[in-house]
């Protein structure tokens, strides 16, 4: 009856993940996604780099203030585009891996659910039992040859004895 309810529930769980298993179509886009955000990246970073390269220019000049100001609107003419792609980016990327995590939540559920593994575990479980009442019994033949050391080294003591 144990062994007919969890084939049941593995087969179920199998069917379910099998139909919802990660697409390759979905890690190819999460693939995509992933060479946009680094181009994205770059982007940001050469927008930062002429910042850079623009403030210190503007301390060169006269009207420092008003040279780092013009600079800065240029800079977030050029950063706000790029950061409203990203938050986009970042939404879409976080629903696929999420979509991925979930398609393998359910494949590791319908594996732990099989009955090979059920059987597997139960092994394991009486092996580690075994192996628990193996060095119990070889810590209690220790600690009795410690207990009887001293009657040993006596009787040793007491034959060993040269005329």
């Amino acid at each position: 009856m144990r062994s007919k309810l969890f084939l049941g529930i593995f087969l179920l769980a199998y069917s379910i993940a099998s139909s919802v298993l990660a697409t390759p179509a979905e890690e190819a886009r999460l693939e995509q996604l992933n060479k946009i955000e680094q181009e994205l990246e770059l982007q940001r970073e050469w927008a930062k780099y002429r910042w850079g390269k623009a403030q210190a220019e503007c301390h060169q000049k006269y009207w420092v203030n008003y040279c780092i100001g013009s600079a800065r609107t240029q800079y977030r003419k050029e950063i706000d585009p790029i950061t409203e792609q990203e938050i986009a980016l970042h939404d879409e990327q976080r629903k696929l891996r999420k979509s991925l995590k979930d398609q393998e939540d359910i494949k590791r559920a319908a594996d732990r659910a099989s009955p090979v593994k059920a059987a597997e575990r139960v092994d394991n479980q009486r092996e580690f039992e075994e192996k628990q009442k193996a060095a119990a019994a070889r810590a209690a033949d220790l600690e009795q040859r410690r207990k009887d050391a001293p009657k040993r080294a006596q009787e040793n003591k007491a034959g060993t004895q040269l005329d």
